[in-house]
Order: structure tokens, then C-alpha cells, then sequence
């Protein structure tokens, strides 16, 4: 088995190439669990739901034009589009998955951190549409 040390990561929101300026994303991605016990069961049973994902990234903050808060700002609440893989000097394959959907972007925090610290940039981006996985 292969292993991987995240050091450029490919995240793309509503079509502009932010990868630069991640600092840390993670991929969430789960099956909602659906209770489907009846009478007479002495366990629980459940059965997978509807699917859910989310993106939570970090960036470190750039105000410049086509940056971070350029591109964040004015898409908060907007449905977009969202391309994320493991390696960005990569291309697609098995050992660098594409990850692609529709993502709804809920919370960006422009200016965030402490006296002396780095201007850092959290997001959270929620599934507004299917994830796909493509290896080619």
C-alpha cells in the first residue's frame, strides 16, 4: 500500500484554483444511517441513507485580486462548483482520485487569528449535489 505525505493538494472553488493558499483541507464523507428495526427485533437494525460530504478547509489569507477573499466573499450561501485531489502535480489516476461535486459554501471566516499569528482563512463547503470519484 502506498503512502502519501499531503504537500499539494489541488482544490479548485467555483473555478479558481485556490491550491496555493491551502493550509489544511480534509474530505468528510458518510451515509446517513436509517433506523429499520420492527417488532419482535431484540437489535437495533439500520440500514445506509442518503449520502453527505463536506470540505473543510484553512487557507492562509490573500486579499489580492482572484485570491482567497476575492473568490470566498461573494459566494457564501451560492452553490458552486468543487474539484479536490490529493496531488496537484499529479494527474487523475487510481493513486490520485479526482474528487468533484456541487458544494454549498455555509461559513467563511475572512480575518481570524490571534496578535502575531498567521491571517488565516477557515471554510466549510457542504454537499449541495452528488461527490464523484474519477481515477482517469
Amino acid at each position: 500500500m502506498a503512502k502519501l505525505v499531503l504537500t499539494d493538494v489541488f482544490l479548485s472553488i467555483n473555478s479558481v484554483d485556490l491550491s496555493n493558499d491551502v493550509q489544511s483541507v480534509t474530505l468528510n464523507y458518510e451515509a446517513e444511517s436509517q433506523d429499520c428495526t420492527t417488532m419482535g427485533d431484540d437489535t437495533r437494525e439500520a440500514l445506509g441513507g442518503l449520502k453527505v460530504w463536506s470540505i473543510d478547509v484553512t487557507f492562509v489569507q490573500d486579499f489580492a485580486s482572484s485570491q482567497v477573499d476575492a473568490t470566498l466573499f461573494p459566494i457564501v450561501g451560492s452553490q458552486v462548483p468543487i474539484v479536490l485531489r490529493p496531488d496537484n502535480s499529479d494527474g487523475v489516476s487510481a493513486t490520485n482520485p479526482n474528487y468533484t461535486g456541487t458544494g454549498l459554501i455555509l461559513n467563511y471566516s475572512p480575518i481570524g487569528n490571534s496578535v502575531g499569528d498567521l491571517a488565516v482563512a477557515p471554510v466549510t463547503i457542504n454537499s449541495a449535489g452528488t461527490l464523484t470519484r474519477a481515477t482517469s
